[in-house]
C-alpha cells in the first residue's frame, strides 16, 4: 500500500481533510453555544444537519452508481469550500446564527454524497483482500489527524475566535479536491472477469450505463432490497439504527459538559476531544487484527458494548482526565465497529450495486439520529448530563446484547462471509 501511488495520494489528500473537518467539529458547536448559550439550540442544528445528510443519502448512492466517484467527490469538496467560507465573512457583520442553519445542512447533504463515494472508491483503489487494511489505514490517519486537529481548533476558537477555525476546515476541502484530481481510480470489473465497457460503468468508478438505468427510486431500492436479503447485513442496520438515536448528539452534550459542568474553556473543549480521539487510532490499528482472531460477530458486538460501558462512566465522571479518558474509550469502540461493518458491506457488495448499498445503509440507520440528537440535547438541558448519559449507556449495551440474538452473532471470517452472501446475490 506505501508504493500504491494512488492509495497514497488518496490517503495523504483525505488526511488533510480530516485535519480541517476536526476544526468545524469543535468550531461549529461552539459558535453556536457562543451566541444563543444553548444545549438545545446546538442539538436543534445537529438535528436538522442529520436530516438533510439522511435526505441526501437516498439519492447518494444512486448519483454514486451513475456518475464518475471521483469527479463527485471533487465537486462535493468544492461546494463545501465555497459554502463554509460563507460564515467567517457573514460574521464580520455579528452573529448570524441563521446562516449556520443554512449552511451546514447543505455542507452536510455534500458531504453525504462524498462519504458514499468515498466508501466505494476504496473497492477502486485496494484489492479486496486489501479492503480492511485500507479502511484500518484511512481510519487511524483521520484519526490521527484528529488528535491535532481539535487541539489547534481549541486554541485557534479561543485565541481568534471560532470563525477562523471554520475559515481553516474551508481551506482544508481546497486541498482534499486538488490530491483527489491527481487520483486515478481502477475500473470496474465484472463478474465474469473482464473490465466494464461502454454499456456498463463508467471508468474509472461509475456504475451504471445509460442503458441500464431506471428511475432514481427504483435503483435506491435496489440497494435497499439487496441490504435487507443479507441477515447480516439487516441485523447491522436495524441496530445500529438504535445506537445512532442514543448517540448521535452525545458530541454536543460532552462540550456542553466539559464547558457548563466542568468549567473548562474553548481549549478545554478541543484538548478533550483531541485526546479522545487517541482513541479512534487504537480502534482503526485493531480493527483488523481483532476480526481476523475474534471473527465479525465478537468484534462488533464487543465495540458497541465498550460504548455503552464508556457513556456509563462519562455520566458519573466529575473530572476533565476521566471524561477525556472514557471519551477514548468510547471513541476506539466507535471506530473497530465502524471499520467492521463498512469493510463486510464493501466485501459482500457487488460494485454496481456498492454506492446504493453504502447509501441505503447509511439512509435507514442514520433516519433516527436527527430525533435522538434534539432529544438527547433538550434532556440534558433540563434533567442534566447524568441522567440522560446513563440511559444512553444501557440502551447501547441493550443494542450489542440484542445483537448476540441474530445473525451477527454467528458471522465469522471475512471470507466466510464473502463466500455465503455473493452466493446468494448471484441467485437473486
Amino acid at each position: 500500500m506505501w508504493r500504491d501511488r494512488d492509495f497514497g495520494t488518496y490517503w495523504i489528500a483525505q488526511s488533510l481533510s480530516a485535519v480541517g473537518d476536526s476544526f468545524a467539529y469543535i468550531a461549529m458547536p461552539l459558535l453556536v453555544l457562543q451566541a444563543t448559550g444553548s444545549v438545545a439550540r446546538m442539538g436543534l442544528l445537529t438535528a436538522v444537519a442529520g436530516v438533510a445528510s439522511v435526505g441526501a443519502g437516498v439519492f447518494g448512492g444512486v448519483l454514486v452508481d451513475r456518475y464518475d466517484r471521483r469527479r463527485l467527490m471533487i465537486t462535493a469538496d468544492l461546494a463545501r469550500l465555497v459554502l463554509y467560507s460563507l460564515v467567517p465573512l457573514a460574521w464580520l457583520a455579528g452573529p448570524q446564527v441563521w446562516l449556520i442553519f443554512i449552511v451546514l445542512p447543505i455542507c452536510e447533504a455534500a458531504g453525504m454524497v462524498f462519504q458514499v463515494a468515498a466508501v466505494t472508491a476504496v473497492r477502486n483503489l485496494v484489492d479486496r483482500d486489501r479492503i480492511t487494511e485500507a479502511n484500518g489505514r484511512l481510519q487511524a490517519t483521520y484519526a490521527a489527524a484528529a488528535v491535532g486537529g481539535p487541539l489547534l481548533a481549541g486554541v485557534v476558537s479561543a485565541r481568534f475566535g471560532p470563525t477562523a477555525a471554520i475559515a481553516i476546515n474551508a481551506a482544508s476541502f481546497a486541498l482534499s479536491a486538488a490530491g483527489l484530481w491527481l487520483v486515478r481510480l481502477r475500473q470496474p470489473v465484472r463478474s465474469g472477469g473482464g473490465p466494464v465497457g461502454d454499456g456498463g460503468a463508467v471508468a474509472a468508478g461509475g456504475a451504471i450505463g445509460a442503458a441500464g438505468r431506471e428511475r432514481p427510486l427504483a435503483e435506491f431500492l435496489a440497494g435497499a432490497r439487496f441490504l435487507w436479503r443479507q441477515p447480516v447485513l439487516r441485523s447491522l442496520t436495524v441496530l445500529l439504527s438504535v445506537f445512532i438515536f442514543l448517540t448521535f448528539g452525545f458530541t454536543d452534550v460532552l462540550i456542553y459538559h466539559v464547558k457548563h459542568d466542568l468549567g473548562g474553556s474553548d481549549g478545554t473543549v478541543g484538548t478533550v476531544l483531541g485526546l479522545a480521539a487517541l482513541g479512534t487510532i487504537a480502534g482503526a490499528l485493531l480493527a483488523a487484527p481483532l476480526r481476523r482472531r475474534r471473527g465479525f460477530g465478537v468484534t462488533w458486538v464487543g465495540a458497541i458494548s465498550l460504548c455503552g460501558l464508556a457513556i456509563l462512566g462519562i455520566g458519573v465522571a466529575g473530572t476533565v482526565p476521566a471524561v477525556t479518558a472514557l471519551t477514548a474509550v468510547y471513541l476506539c469502540g466507535v471506530s473497530v465497529g465502524g471499520i467492521c461493518s463498512m469493510s463486510l458491506r464493501q466485501e459482500i457488495t457487488p460494485d454496481h450495486l456498492l454506492g446504493r448499498v453504502t447509501s441505503a445503509f447509511w439512509s435507514t440507520h442514520y433516519s433516527l439520529g436527527p430525533a435522538g440528537a434534539a432529544v438527547l440535547t433538550w434532556a440534558t438541558g433540563r434533567y442534566g448530563v447524568t441522567p440522560v448519559a446513563l440511559v444512553a449507556g444501557v440502551g447501547c449495551l441493550l443494542v450489542a446484547i440484542a445483537g448476540l440474538c441474530t445473525p451477527i452473532r454467528g458471522a465469522g471470517s471475512a471470507a466466510a462471509v464473502h463466500e455465503r452472501e455473493l452466493q446468494l446475490a448471484t441467485e437473486s
